[in-house]
């Protein structure tokens, strides 16, 4: 059996960091549908990830020409649209996550799929945190909305590989009680 090759798909590294993962529940944004979210922290020392997700943007804008055209005489060149992969160092400049790191938002309207290391479901929560290492497929795609021409970025599964240091300032319930220091209680 041979894997059909879609050019659009791409399964990041084991390195990306998980941030903003609302993958529980869909969350509204500005009033839209809700939708289950994360933002894909990728190392910029992780070539092998960036390079398949500027071949899968490219594959996206070929395969959405007739979308990108809409109703004008040309599509718009590829440099001019707006597409998902964004340079942490200069978007996101005072957050430490972001250094030397790409990312890339996507999102989908349908949950996805989360398994660990070994592929087994994480069907509990606490499991999967902003901060997280792991892996995610995703797909990119062309769209034409109110003339908002772009190449976006939808949110397939997720693998988490390993712990991390919790973002966003939320300790972890095993850190915080990681210590026999009693000496509060009832002096």
């Amino acid at each position: 059996m041979s894997k059909i090759m879609n050019p659009t798909k791409v399964i990041t590294g084991p390195r990306t960091r998980w941030s903003y993962a609302n993958v529980w529940d869909p969350k509204s944004i500005n009033g839209g549908a809700p939708k289950y979210s994360v933002s894909l922290i990728i190392p910029k020392s992780d070539t092998k990830t960036v390079e398949k997700i500027k071949a899968a943007i490219q594959a996206a804008y070929e395969e959405g020409q007739s979308k990108l055209k809409g109703n004008g005489k040309s599509v718009p060149a590829l440099s001019i649209i707006k597409t998902p992969l964004r340079d942490g160092d200069l978007e996101r400049p005072d957050d430490e996550a972001y250094k030397n790191s790409y990312f890339i938002n996507a999102n989908s309207a349908n949950a996805p799929g989360i398994v660990d290391a070994d592929r087994n479901p994480i069907l509990e929560r606490s499991e999967v945190y902003s901060g997280v290492y792991g892996r995610a497929s995703i797909n990119l795609y062309a769209f034409n909305t109110n003339g908002n021409k772009e190449i976006a970025c939808g949110l397939n599964n997720l693998q988490k590989i390993s712990d991390g240091e919790p973002l966003g300032g939320r300790s972890r319930a095993e850190d915080d009680f990681d210590t026999d220091d009693e000496d509060d209680f009832l002096d």
